[in-house]
């Protein structure tokens, strides 16, 4: 696969992942019933787009499966309590993290100019985290889901390192990547078990909202990355996410008319122009 071909299936992935958050306050279920249902779906998911998964099972795997379990419900619970905008705004900071990170985790030297996008996307990360707000009907404590969200970007980072070296250890195969995509999901559906029970009366919405986040936001998307990532630095891979903060508030926008704070557009629009000043020099530098 062509390193185009790659970038192009990570944006296919970021359009699934950003239906997340209008079906997250769509549905009337918990955020632990939510984020549990949809990992125990997404792992069958998985493991039936992407049949190499089955084989590719290893203790590693599972370790960064722990670090995908622990951001997928944080997510959750983030868009529960705070705008859809600012939850994804903060998750999709990762690249912050990675830089910070990866030369230790990785070997993979960040650039002088890394360390500019670096410091500007920490300006836009601290206007996130101050955004807070008043609380409203599909928002209902932003200063914890802010905050919960931001831990979910140090998660979701090392999820991508993780995934990063699964893939550099196995070849490039994309096999190991899904089967930590696999694990993840299992341990998510498991840990949120004992808050999710009883589940009560579940609507057909609920059901056709978690089936949805499951096969297609979840499977769909973790499915295509994974045959992505071989092909690309952790850092790139995140940064290409950044597709999904653009469309989730969106979506969020059509279905629920959610309106997000001043704070958080400010913070939101200097990440997104620093990543798509980077992605723009990269882009240059390797014509």
């Amino acid at each position: 696969m062509t390193q185009t071909g790659a970038r192009l299936r990570v944006f296919a992935a970021a359009a699934c992942f950003s239906t997340g958050g209008a079906l997250f306050k769509l549905a009337t279920l918990t955020g632990w019933q939510v984020a549990g249902l949809r990992g125990g779906i997404a792992a069958f998911a998985v493991l039936a787009l992407i049949p190499e998964a089955r084989k590719a099972w290893t203790w590693r795997a599972t370790l960064v499966g722990v670090a995908y379990a622990v951001t997928t419900i944080l997510f959750v619970q983030a868009n529960k309590l705070t705008t859809s905008a600012s939850a994804v705004f903060l998750q999709d900071s990762s690249p912050v993290f990675i830089l910070l990170l990866a030369p230790w985790l990785l070997k993979e030297r960040p650039r002088r100019e890394d360390l500019v996008f670096l410091g500007v996307a920490a300006v836009g990360m601290a206007c996130l985290l101050g955004a807070g707000g008043a609380p409203q009907r599909t928002a209902t404590n932003p200063t914890l889901g802010n905050a919960l969200a931001a831990v979910s970007a140090l998660t979701f980072a090392l999820t991508m390192m993780g995934y990063r070296w699964l893939s550099v250890r196995a070849g490039g195969s994309s096999g190991a990547v899904a089967a930590a995509a696999v694990s993840g999901n299992v341990l998510a559906f498991f840990f949120c078990l004992p808050f999710a029970l009883p589940l009560g009366t579940v609507s057909l919405t609920d059901w056709a909202i978690v089936v949805w986040l499951g096969v297609v936001q979840l499977g769909a998307g973790y499915a295509v990355l994974a045959r992505a990532v071989p092909y690309l630095p952790a850092l790139e891979v995140s940064l290409l996410l950044l597709l999904e903060p653009v469309l989730n508030p969106i979506w969020t926008w059509i279905v629920h008319r959610e309106q997000p704070g001043s704070w958080t557009v400010v913070g939101g629009a200097i990440i997104l122009a620093a990543t798509a000043v980077k992605a723009a020099y990269d882009a240059h530098r390797e014509a």
